[in-house]
């Protein structure tokens, strides 16, 4: 439905399976839950694991779509939709859509909707207000249709199709042997009502005569036209009214602007086009949609009336793992596992936070308490997120409820636990086309400690240890061209063996060994420190470097 308002569920920067699946199976409560006018969408803020990938391809389901920046966009702005216009209307006829329509800048469109020019009010009154230049309309090449329709008046005889090409306007008043003086051959005489004057008029080989007051040329008049293809046109108004209405006739391609047209795509961010704005200064921009069509005009004004992106995240809460530009976004919930991190928010929300395993067992609780029932396939993708987040209930961070949310939710989705993990450890930790860099990647976050100390851990688990002893060899090197990079002064790695529950952890900057020597209590061996019985980043790894991090900060920082 057009009117849905659009509300975004996503999980953090290099998305494991459980931001994946919980953001997927969490769309599905509340679009179950909700009224109608709102419509929840799952996406991600970065590339899809393999071991991800494996579980939606199992299991039949699309991978959400990619949204890398959730600031406000173009888009989220009331866009004012323009009326209709082409090049070819003339200047009074867009005057008028713009006085109706109560705008200022109006964008001309070809047929297919692609812009071609832009008027505003102040070109109008610009040429209004020359009233010296009596070569304007033919200049102009501007319709004898036109120029009827613009002083209301009706050709009564020759080609209404036509174009004034040639020629000078005037006021035709004097005597018939005075015309002879100063009127010549193509010129448009605006004229009263005698006959000798028409005649006198016809015999110069003028384009057009106007006839003001609703007079009635005479037959003759009209014959002698018809024979030199002049054209007759009559108004109700006085001469002084056509005089002062006839510049308006022109097109507007004349007089439009055409060359360097700023203009705004749909979807680009609002923060780099404000100085765009400040720079141009002009009153109003037109927007292209994706295929380039132009669908109306924004001003600077409509910063103030910005409708920020609604979103709702799981599995994380700190700000440096959201979307970028989470601070322009509006969100309504979170939903995670984690300890409290360093989002705000501009008024209360929702927020759900459990000491489990998972993100997945709490969207298992969740369906428990809404009464719904679970889809097998949501059911295969949350079982899968606990697996992978427990290391098939081997990590720490495992509890009961863990386990018994995944015993149910693989009965639902008819999978044997054990045969289903061994192949989605298998997808996941198959690497060998993958680039140092890619893997370093895969399962990256940035966490920042007491004193401003920035590190960054990544991590990957297999039951292979061979192949973790070759993926070893290929991010060492690469562990040091990262260091500082991204704001992070130190760097490690996590290779972790699910099988025999213990992890050897790379490292790599300045203070990085010392600080990991003090969380630890040991020294490093062969350039890594070997921890056995550690498997979980969240609960194992990360309290203690920030405590560590605490007690070397002042030394190493």
């Amino acid at each position: 439905m057009k009117n849905q308002e659009k509300i975004f569920v996503i999980g953090h920067k290099n998305p494991d399976t459980d931001s994946i699946c919980s953001a997927i199976a969490y769309c599905d409560i509340k679009n179950r839950s909700s009224q109608g006018n709102k419509r929840y969408i799952a996406k991600r803020a970065g590339q899809i694991n393999e071991e991800t990938e494996y579980v939606l391809n199992r299991f039949g389901i699309q991978p959400p779509g990619y949204l890398s920046n959730i600031g406000t966009q173009v888009k989220d702005m009331d866009i004012r939709i323009s009326p209709e216009a082409d090049k070819s209307m003339s200047l009074k006829n867009a005057w008028d859509i713009m006085r109706e329509n109560g705008i200022v800048t109006l964008p001309l469109r070809d047929k297919d909707g692609y812009l071609e020019g832009l008027i505003t009010i102040g070109d109008i009154a610009q040429t209004y207000m020359d009233t010296t230049d009596s070569y304007l309309l033919s200049r102009a090449r501007t319709q004898y249709k036109r120029i009827a329709e613009t002083i209301e008046g009706t050709v009564v005889e020759g080609n209404e199709h036509g174009y004034f090409v040639e020629g000078r306007v005037l006021v035709s008043t004097a005597n018939p042997q005075m015309m002879k003086q100063y009127i010549a051959e193509n010129d448009l005489l605006i004229m009263g009502d005698r006959e000798e004057d028409h005649l006198q008029a016809i015999e110069q080989n003028v384009s057009c005569i106007i006839v003001g007051l609703g007079i009635q040329v005479t037959d003759k008049v009209i014959q002698l036209a018809h024979e030199k293809n002049i054209v007759i046109i009559m108004s109700p108004h006085d001469t002084f009214t056509i005089a002062r209405l006839i510049n308006q006739s022109i097109p507007v391609k004349y007089i439009m602007k055409k060359e360097n047209l700023v203009t705004f795509q749909t979807e680009d961010y609002t923060d780099d086009i404000q100085d765009v704005m400040i720079k141009h200064r002009h009153r109003a921009f037109p927007v292209l949609n994706k295929k380039g069509k132009c669908i109306g005009t924004i001003s600077r004004r409509n910063f103030l009336d910005m409708h920020k992106k609604k979103v709702i995240l799981v599995d994380h809460n700190e700000k440096g793992q959201a979307v970028d530009n989470i601070e322009k976004a509006e969100v309504l919930e979170i939903i995670d596992h984690h300890k409290l991190g360093s989002l705000e928010t501009m008024q209360p929300i929702n927020f759900r936070n459990q000491p489990v395993g998972c993100t997945g067992t709490i969207m298992y609780q969740i369906y428990g308490e809404q009464k719904m029932e679970i889809p097998p396939k949501i059911a295969g993708l949350l079982c899968a997120a606990i697996i992978s987040d427990t290391l098939m209930f081997r990590s720490p961070t495992c509890t009961l409820q863990d386990k018994m949310a995944a015993g149910a939710l693989a009965l639902i989705a008819d999978i044997n636990i054990e045969k289903f993990a061994s192949e989605m450890f298998k997808a996941g930790s198959n690497l060998k086309d993958k680039s140092p860099e890619e893997i370093f990647y895969q399962d990256y976050k940035k966490f920042i400690a007491e004193g401003d100390i920035s590190f960054g851990v990544g991590q990957i688990s297999s039951m292979d240890g061979e192949e973790l002893q070759e993926i070893k060899e290929r991010l060492v090197p690469f562990m040091k061209s990262e260091y500082g990079r991204h704001g992070v002064s130190r760097v490690y790695f996590m290779l972790t063996n699910i099988i025999e529950k213990s992890t050897e952890l790379l490292f790599y900057g300045e203070g990085s060994q010392e600080m990991a020597q003090t969380a630890f209590n040991m020294e490093p061996v062969d350039g890594t420190f070997r921890l056995p019985g550690v498997v979980s980043r969240k609960k194992q790894l990360i309290p203690a470097l920030m405590e560590a991090a605490q007690l070397v900060g002042s030394d190493y920082a």
